[in-house]
């Protein structure tokens, strides 16, 4: 096996690895996954749960790519919750609670069954490169492997360091090694580096806490999933619970803060600005008595407590005694501290969109490596990494999403474009047409492209366009089907909206605030109809009805905004030569090397001036 030559090695088996490796494979690259721990494949190293707000939008697109992470979180869900619900469409996002030990799993079940893929186990601590080409990777073990391309998604164990209180350990999570070499390799061959920070709270036994002094938060009563495939639907669900820190828990945190290493200088990388620690939490936001905390289950089958909010570097003996004064924690018994971890990351405006490095060819970059946080975001990477990888090694075009076709495009676009100096998160307020960009419509948007890739097979395919085709007769019904006075009015008056003194069509009413499909369907013929859909239909052509107007002029957008994506800019092109230019602009256009007028007016600093002048004199 470690004679041959693969088409693609990816380093690290985490959210990002494990994407970009069954991607790779799958589309029919030989390839190989190094982990430093079989053990760990797929593993949830922070909360046990996938999704939300903006999160659980990629994770529908990396389903309808052809990718993996919808249908684990399936198989592994023990809760489900489609969260924003009192919102428009554009907000609505899934997220699942999962079993940790069967999420990971799933994972390694499901890649020990896709062809193509082989699996060892070892530290890569070095690429092998020749003239400026990655070749290979050598191992701790002085193993030379050969490969076309190289994806590296080392999360966060190059030189990690490990911080509880003033004690710190070497390692990439705690109890496992960190990974050295690559790090020091990159910057001599001219990458620039950075640290970053992220942090992880307590797990705690759930049988020494007392629920009935907390908040039980319930699944939804008819919980959805993740993957547009026949996985499992929840016939059960386990509770989490919320429940709320108070003054006493945070001044005896504030005694520990002499020995935090976040305050007394020992961390000086940026945590991420909207996961913060508890203690940093107590700190900025000092005129707040209570913060919430979520207690969530870990399985269906083990009594450990994930305690969400509580992140902390605190010294244990500190994290312990403050936690007995949460309410329901009097007795707590704790299986683990919380602590934080630093590691080295590689600014992104270093890659090019297919997350391939500017600097050596062939080698490509995912995860948090890229200075993300969160297993969604990294997992979009690994899903276009693995493919443009595979793509370059075969001579196929590059694959780029670009923002107004997913929030896997807008994510990857902000990391080349910008660049981040902390842990980047997806939120839905970075996608400029995140009405376009929606949870139930990602399976429209992206399965088209998987297919042509050879990701998704004909049987995706040809579920997207029946629900196409289904979604429009409900609309064209809705539309043609008009109601008289007498039928409507008494619908009208449950939602307090004004009554009406002539007939209408069924999709004119649907159009008013706070009126539903649902609330429709009491009049017969609408019900009888309508009846013959399943809900992901009626819910697709409830929302094109309801939405239109806002739909249509956001498509406008798009056309105009895509003009300026047409227009190319030479790849060495040398923006130094144009005097009109500001001082920065040229510095940042120069960095970024933007490949289209509508990324280069993307980029900080860059102003609408810049663009007039980089206009004029592209002859445009």
């Amino acid at each position: 096996m470690i004679s041959e030559i693969y088409d693609v090695i990816v380093v690290g088996a985490g959210h990002a690895g494990c994407e970009a490796a069954a991607a790779a494979a799958n589309l029919g690259s030989k390839t190989l996954l190094i982990t430093m721990n079989m053990q760990t494949i797929g593993q949830m190293s922070c909360n046990p749960a996938m999704g939300g707000i903006a999160k659980g939008q990629i994770v529908r697109e990396i389903d309808a790519m052809g990718g993996y992470s919808g249908i684990v979180a399936d198989k592994s869900a023990i809760q489900f919750k489609m969260l924003n619900l009192s919102k428009g469409p554009a907000m609505w996002s899934p997220r699942t609670q999962n079993d940790r030990m069967l999420f990971a799993e799933e994972w390694r079940l499901a890649l020990e069954n896709t062809p193509n893929l082989d699996f060892f186990q070892d530290m890569v601590k070095q690429l092998i490169v020749e003239n400026n080409k990655v070749v290979g990777v050598v191992t701790s073990l002085g193993i030379e492997i050969k490969s076309r391309s190289v994806v590296l998604t080392n999360g966060t164990f190059l030189n990690g360091l490990i911080h509880v209180g003033d004690k710190q350990l070497g390692g990439g999570r705690m109890g496992e090694p960190r990974a050295f070499g690559i790090t020091e390799q990159l910057v001599s061959l001219g990458f620039e580096a950075g640290r970053m920070k992220t942090g992880t709270p307590p797990r705690v036994d759930g049988r020494s806490l007392d629920y009935s002094k907390m908040e039980e938060q319930k699944g939804d009563e008819n919980p959805q999933k993740f993957s547009y495939l026949d996985t499992p639907k929840l016939t059960k669900q386990l509770s989490c619970h919320i429940v709320y820190t108070n003054e006493t828990v945070h001044d005896i945190l504030r005694e520990g803060f002499d020995r935090s290493p976040m305050f007394n200088g020992t961390i000086q990388s940026l945590g991420p600005r909207y996961c913060p620690s508890i203690e940093d939490k107590i700190n900025r936001f000092a005129e707040r008595n209570r913060h919430q905390l979520f207690v969530e289950p870990e399985g269906w089958k083990t009594v450990e407590i994930y305690v969400n909010g509580f992140s902390s570097s605190l010294p244990e003996d500190v994290q312990i005694k403050a936690m007995k004064h949460i309410p329901g924690f009097e007795n707590v018994k704790v299986f683990r501290p919380g602590y934080a971890i630093e590691y080295d990351y590689f600014p992104p405006t270093q890659l090019k969109h297919t997350l391939e490095t500017k600097l050596i060819d062939n080698l490509y970059f995912a995860g948090q490596i890229n200075g993300t946080t969160g297993y969604e975001e990294a997992a979009g990477q690994g899903l276009i990494a693995g493919i443009n990888a595979h793509n370059k090694v075969h001579e196929k075009d590059e694959f780029i999403l670009n923002r107004d076709e997913a929030y896997i495009g807008v994510l990857i676009d902000d990391l080349i474009t910008k660049g981040t100096e902390e842990p980047y998160r997806m939120f839905t307020s970075r996608a400029e047409y995140r009405l376009l960009l929606r949870q139930d419509n990602a399976d429209i948007r992206l399965t088209k492209k998987a297919f042509d890739l050879g990701l998704a097979k004909e049987e995706r395919l040809k579920r997207v366009e029946e629900k196409v085709a289904k979604s429009e007769e409900l609309e064209g019904f809705l539309r043609e089907m008009s109601l008289k006075p007498g039928m409507i009015n008494p619908i009208l008056e449950t939602i307090e909206s004004s009554p009406v003194d002539q007939a209408y069509r069924a999709s004119q009413i649907l159009t008013r605030p706070n009126m539903t499909l649902e609330k429709l369907e009491n009049i017969e013929p609408i019900k009888d109809y309508a009846s013959k859909y399943n809900d992901e239909i009626r819910e697709q052509a409830e929302i094109n009805i309801k939405y239109k107007g806002y739909i249509e002029k956001e498509k406008e957008n798009v056309a105009k905004l895509n003009r300026l994506e047409n227009i190319k800019i030479p790849e060495d092109f040398d923006y130094s030569k144009i005097s009109s230019l500001s001082a920065e602009a040229k510095q940042k256009m120069s960095k970024v090397k933007p490949k289209t007028i509508a990324q280069a007016g993307r980029i900080s600093g860059v102003s609408p001036a810049d663009i007039n002048v980089l206009l004029v004199y592209l002859g445009r």
